[in-house]
């Protein structure tokens, strides 16, 4: 059997309802629902009763919930012993795109170099919700993403980096005005935006609607997922996209592209190291974290 379903079952009991249990494991409240029912059909008895809002265990549910428990405990010590088995450790890294694109090279470069005899690595860049899902069910042991604020992160272990300042950007010749610009200026531009699941269009929309307006108001709007393309796209005149700011210092700083600011329009998101709770006891966790906040300028939390 698919532990996941186990470890359904186990987290909207921690959690104390379905729509708790969908928000922490990043799934619809509808598929937290099946496959509790999976459950209950694959052992023929009814695992779970609803009093109120309230969810309460029957006694099936009870012995369920115990040997899943020990279940997904042993998964975890197989997957560690498994690992010492052999002469050299894995670590499955997901990112998202923009940290992936600033920071990962220096800090895959510092971790190899201090870790190379030791450490076999694999990345993926994904969105926010992928990456989170992804680590929940063990397909990877650690992401580092960037997220708005009201993400429930408390199921994972973190550590937060220094937050994430977005900025939106244009190329000098369309004369837009800066630093300081009107929203209805904007507008009369094409955008290029991220696509749907990443927070900082997340921001945008959010910042779009306390202002009363819509996405759709833009002149005209592109979507992708290829940063290099937008920020190469942006260059060329064809619009203005809305960037962390760390992608695009460079040409900031060169004047190849403009800054612009929105008044009262919220352009910060957090960045964050997250794994399954009790890993940072391992020392290849530990290690990579250090070199992440080392990379960044931070303090190392572990010393």
């Amino acid at each position: 059997m698919d532990t996941r379903y186990l470890k359904t079952l186990v987290t909207a009991v921690e959690a104390g309802s379905f729509s708790k249990a969908a928000t922490i494991l990043h799934l619809t409240q509808s598929a937290v629902s099946q496959r509790i029912k999976f459950l209950e059909d694959r052992f023929g008895q009814k695992l779970m009763c609803r009093f109120g809002s309230k969810l309460s265990l029957t006694q099936a549910g009870e012995l369920v919930l115990e040997m899943a428990n020990r279940v997904l405990a042993l998964q975890d010590a197989l997957v560690r012993d498994l690992q010492r088995l052999t002469d050299k450790q894995q670590l499955s890294l997901c990112c998202t795109p923009t940290f992936g694109t600033v920071f990962l090279p220096d800090v895959l470069n510092t971790f190899m170099l201090e870790n190379s005899s030791s450490v076999d690595l694999k990345f993926l860049f994904l969105s926010p919700d992928q990456a989170l899902e992804g680590v929940r069910n063990q397909e990877f042991d650690l992401v580092v993403i960037e997220h708005c604020r009201e993400r429930d992160l408390s199921g994972f272990q973190t550590y937060p980096l220094p937050e994430d300042e977005l900025v939106f950007v244009s190329a000098p010749e369309l004369a837009l005005s800066a630093p300081d610009i009107d929203l209805d200026e904007l507008l009369k531009m094409r955008l290029f935006a991220r696509k749907d699941g990443c927070s900082s269009k997340k921001l945008l929309m959010t910042g779009l609607s306390k202002a009363g307006r819509q996405l759709e108001e833009f002149t005209g709007v592109m979507v992708s997922d290829d940063l290099h393309l937008t920020c190469q796209t942006v260059l060329a005149g064809g619009g203005v996209s809305f960037m962390s700011k760390s992608l695009v210092q460079k040409y900031l700083d060169s004047g190849q592209m403009v800054a612009h600011y929105l008044k009262g329009f919220n352009s910060r998101r957090c960045r964050t190291v997250i794994f399954n709770k009790g890993r940072d006891e391992e020392e290849i966790f530990r290690n990579f974290v250090n070199v992440v906040f080392r990379v960044m300028g931070e303090s190392q939390p572990f010393s």
